[in-house]
């Protein structure tokens, strides 16, 4: 450890946003550009360097923490991003993207603010790319052997990339027209620029990997076709069968899935001839977001940086509270506490929603009804207050709330299955609507193997690439009879709880 005071004598200092006023009116990132690297190395320096690094434990990837922190203190920031992309094969994605379970389980927030782990980790990443220290590695020779990857979010592009490295001939297949997933269409640019993405595909081209875009498996080439062609197959297609809202009034016009709605705003930062004033924007428009999670939260920093008259988010949870409750979820669990996402930041600056709770979020909220107008256009939100145990509506909350966007945030059940690729491939769904899979990866079909969301449900990135990188390991083995790369999990493994 650089300074083994650190811990004691430097507060935790995070990267600073850009004010609110500004950012709003642009689809660049939040943070103020040039504004981390004079911060990150104090930072680094209140690392302990534990014995028992618990950071390890909340990370699936098993991310070298401590060994990275005390690198960039020692401003060797070579050997540093040489351990962190030991581990992480997209670590400027996580770094930008990912809800740090790892500084949950630092040790160092038992009673003080935890290391920041995730700005060390993106400083890392972007210094890398800056010094051209992640150049490609393509493999030194081929094994004759080819996979195709069917998805290109987090866990297929890990996969790809891993199995790309030690000799195989990887297709990636994507239904889009640009590689990338959620990453590309569902994640707003002000959380992520494109050209992270751009700059990571075009290192996987580099090293080999080949992308088909625009290509429905299960349609466009199917199941058959696909093993006929491929010695192996990786199933990443992302969990996107969106869970519905089973209300009075849910075929209203006006109505959209948030995966409506966020695809078409990401291609318009990138399209000059897009309407601005399309029907799912939100410009002029009093939007209410149903869901309380990252993507209701990415709908709400869209429907500002476009205009919306009003926006309100609806959330069945109750107001967290601003400390870890050690009872219930004790360090170094992941505690649901109340967060202030940049988002959050933006609306509640700019009261975009005067009857919320905090921020935009109207909490412990439960939908009853939508009502609209004589045109069948939906105009009212119906909600009512509930209790935390089993949510049963408190009498005398009932409240309407103005809306002619109403934008579904409610997750996701599994993947879908109207491209027909599940059936053709004779695979089944367990009893939470997922692929089902062994612990290690493998599916029913000889061959086929599963990774990311469509087999372990809705998740964090760094579960998708922790994914990705053991599925390939899986799939290498099964090719090759050993394998040389590391598998970080199993795919029964779960996150740290209490």
């Amino acid at each position: 450890m650089g300074d083994p005071k650190g811990f004691l004598t430097t507060p935790r200092e995070e990267w600073p946003r850009r004010p609110v006023e500004e950012r709003v009116r642009d689809w660049r990132e939040v943070y103020v550009p040039g504004a981390l690297l004079p911060i990150v190395r104090e930072q680094a320096d209140r690392c302990m360097d534990c014995g028992v690094p618990f950071c390890h434990e909340a990370c699936p990837l098993g991310n070298l923490i401590p060994e990275w922190n005390d690198l960039v203190a020692r401003d060797d920031w070579r050997a540093a991003s040489e351990r962190l992309h030991a581990t992480n094969n997209f670590p400027e994605f996580t770094g930008r993207l990912c809800p740090a379970p790892c500084e949950a389980g630092c040790v160092l927030a038992i009673n003080q603010p935890a290391v920041t782990i995730k700005n060390v980790e993106v400083a890392i990443a972007d210094t890398a790319w800056e010094r051209d220290y992640a150049p490609p590695r393509p493999p030194d020779r081929l094994t004759g052997r080819t996979v195709a990857v069917v998805g290109s979010g987090p866990a297929g592009l890990a996969a790809a990339q891993q199995l790309t490295r030690v000799g195989h001939t990887v297709v990636v297949y994507e239904r889009d027209d640009l590689a990338g997933g959620l990453m590309r269409y569902g994640i707003p640019d002000f959380k992520m620029e494109k050209h992270h993405l751009d700059r990571r595909i075009a290192q996987m081209e580099a090293e080999g990997t080949r992308f088909r875009t625009s290509v429905t498996v299960g349609q466009d080439v199917t199941a058959g076709e696909l093993r006929r062609r491929h010695d192996a197959l990786v199933l990443a297609t992302g969990a996107t069968a969106w869970r519905e809202l089973p209300v009075p009034g849910r075929e209203l016009r006006g109505v959209h899935q948030a995966m409506e709605y966020l695809p078409y705003a990401n291609r318009a930062c990138h399209d000059p001839e897009a309407d601005p004033h399309a029907p799912l924007s939100a410009a002029g428009r009093h939007v209410v977001i149903v869901g309380g999670g990252d993507t209701g939260a990415d709908c709400l920093g869209t429907a500002v940086r476009q205009g919306a008259s009003s926006v309100s988010q609806l959330d069945i949870y109750p107001l967290p509270s601003a400390e870890r409750d050690d009872d219930s979820e004790p360090w170094p669990t992941y505690p649901k506490v109340y967060r202030l996402s940049a988002a959050h930041e933006e609306a509640g600056r700019l009261g975009t929603a005067p009857a919320a709770d905090a921020d935009a979020r109207l909490f412990a909220a439960s939908t009853l009804r939508l009502t609209g107008d004589g045109a069948g256009r939906v105009r009212e939100v119906h909600l009512v207050e509930v209790e935390p145990a089993g949510r049963r509506p408190v009498p005398g909350t009932e409240r309407v709330l103005p809306a002619d966007l109403v934008l579904l945030a409610l997750g996701f059940s599994g993947p879908g299955q109207e491209d027909g690729l599940i059936g053709q491939l004779g695979l089944d769904l367990d009893e939470r609507g997922v692929l089902r899979r062994d612990s290690g990866f493998a599916t029913g079909a000889p061959g086929v193997y599963a990774a990311g969301d469509a087999a372990r449900g809705q998740s964090l990135i760094v579960w998708a690439i922790a994914e990705g990188r053991a599925a390939a390991a899986a799939v290498d083995r099964y090719l090759t009879g050993a394998t040389r790369l590391p598998a970080p999990i199993t795919a029964d493994a779960r996150p740290m709880r209490a």
